[in-house]
């Protein structure tokens, strides 16, 4: 494989395509069923539900990642028996009830996805009205919820701020940008909010929550250019859209900086950063369009542009500043790790010698060691993997001498973790996770000698090679889990290549290889 032809080629397409390339959501997917049933695609949204259900009778997951899918799509398909007698939505629906009985009934610990204590319940009371209304309309092939249970609120959720939220959008008040995103939560209420602005980038960057503020006039001809971007993005998967669009800042950020902090020989198109440049404000960069700023997205965009010697000014990155660490966006729930491991990386782009950065470095650097799990990794809100967040932040440590004993405690968990196949991962051995686990050990200290890391290295860049369309299952974190796939492309070229600038990781890798090919000639 020719890494920086890979590399270019991906470059290319990520300048073509001003949306980015995520994989569809089972959440916003059903959302979009369930809401504006008369938008073009909506046969294919139904066939990629009912498709997707689990044996179990869940969807998405694994564990308690199932919970909002399976809420959505019972829901989804709940709602279309209201408009045609489908024997297989029927089964569905039956099935994804008797799942989420048994889920909520274990009092399910809800993960850290985005607004995922509101959205829960607002489902959960979507579902139980259907319900209820089955006593005096019942449907053929669900008598058995006619009278049966009712779904519970599980822990965690937080039913009383949906209530909040309703009230105070339906007495006037408008909500902040960054709840724009699940504007949907707030059921009808939601439909034509005076205090949204759809445009050419519907609503809150989120399918979901254009659909709830079009409803029914989400159809095909109606003109408006928000019902456009949703016929737009259903488009590019049959009917299916993704959990969020436009992230076309937050993909050429990512692709950007992980291309160029490992030394691929590459040549940016001029659009790219252009449009890097051009998505900052005041308060920095969104990750696109209907998005608020964010400190992660920010920070990588910095380090895309330093590290192209186009730096722009770090001003905006202060304000997101708390004490020794960044919050990704103001009145953040919980803080990420990988948002603090990027500002680090941003950071360390620019030219030292200015004291604010040096005394904001150390201490990100201490904040960061200070959250180490007791087994050498690190955990984040934005990613159900710890490989992605401990590769983020073994990357923003390295080479500081102060952090020597944490990354090299990372090392030590990778390769304790490492799969008998050569690949890595927390449920399943996968691509994104593999690429990860190689970086973790080739770079988080250059000066340290030693076989079995070399070893593992090579036997995870072999896995790579050898399984090029291999697993790649959704594992980022926004309202439901989503696969990046131009991003872990990126992470892939890029753990091969520092593998294969390191000449006794490559060595191995050359060896092995070299004994596959005799084997089989």
């Amino acid at each position: 494989m020719n890494l920086a032809d890979e590399a270019q080629r991906l470059l290319a397409a990520m300048a073509t395509d001003s949306f980015g390339d995520f994989s569809p959501s089972l959440y916003e997917t059903a959302r979009v069923v369930a809401l504006a049933p008369r938008l073009a695609g909506h046969a294919g949204r139904i066939r990629f539900l009912l498709g997707e259900q689990k044996t179990s009778g869940e969807w998405g997951g694994p564990g308690a990642y199932a919970l909002l899918p399976t809420l959505s799509a019972t829901d989804a398909l709940f709602a279309e028996l209201t408009r045609t007698a489908d024997p297989q939505a029927v089964r569905a629906v039956h099935r994804g009830l008797l799942a989420l009985s048994g889920m909520l009934e274990r009092d399910i610990a809800l993960p850290d996805t985005v607004a995922i204590e509101i959205l829960v319940p607002y489902l959960v009371i979507t579902l139980n009205t259907r319900l209820a209304g089955l006593e005096a309309n019942p449907l053929p092939g669900l008598e058995f919820w006619r009278h049966g249970p009712r779904l519970p609120v599980p822990p965690g959720a937080r039913p009383e701020l949906l209530v909040r939220l309703r009230e105070a959008v339906e007495r006037g008040a408008a909500l902040p940008d960054k709840l724009w995103h699940s504007l949907e939560m707030l059921g009808p209420v939601a439909r034509g909010a005076s205090f949204v602005h759809a445009g050419r980038f519907g609503v809150g960057c989120s399918p979901a929550a254009t659909a709830a503020w079009f409803g029914t006039e989400a159809a095909q001809g109606n003109p408006h250019p928000g019902v456009r971007y949703l016929e737009h993005l259903q488009a590019r998967h049959g009917g299916p859209v993704p959990v969020a669009a436009p992230l076309d800042v937050f993909e050429r950020a990512w692709v950007l900086t992980t291309l160029t902090d490992v030394g691929l020989p590459v040549t940016v198109p001029p659009e790219l950063t252009a449009g890097l440049r051009a998505a900052f404000g005041a308060s920095g960069a969104p990750g696109g369009a209907g998005l608020p700023p964010d400190a992660d997205d920010t920070a990588t965009a910095l380090h895309a542009l330093a590290n192209l010697g186009m730096p722009y000014p770090l001003d905006c990155l202060w304000e997101y500043q708390v004490g020794e660490h960044f919050a990704t966006y103001p009145d953040e729930r919980t803080s990420s790790v990988s948002t603090n491991a990027h500002v680090l990386q941003a950071l360390a782009a620019y030219p030292p010698g200015d004291s604010r950065i040096a005394a904001t470095m150390t201490g990100l650097a201490r904040w960061l060691g200070d959250r180490q799990q007791a087994d050498g990794s690190w955990t984040d809100k934005w990613h159900a993997s710890p490989y992605y967040a401990t590769q983020a932040c073994v990357v923003a440590l390295a080479g500081r001498e102060e952090s020597v004993a944490v990354t090299r405690k990372s090392v030590r968990w990778a390769l304790e973790t490492q799969h008998d196949n050569g690949s890595w991962g927390f449920w399943e051995g996968t691509h994104e996770e593999t690429a990860y686990a190689v970086q973790i050990l080739v770079r988080a200290d250059a000066d340290l000698v030693d076989p079995a890391i070399e070893r593992a290295a090579a036997d995870g860049c072999a896995y790579l090679l050898e399984n090029t369309g291999g697993p790649c299952p959704p594992l980022w974190h926004d309202k439901d889990l989503y696969t990046p796939s131009r991003i872990i492309h990126a992470e892939t070229l890029a753990a091969l290549h520092v593998a294969g600038t390191h000449p006794r990781v490559a060595a191995r890798l050359a060896r092995r290889r070299g004994e596959r090919t005799e084997r089989t000639a």
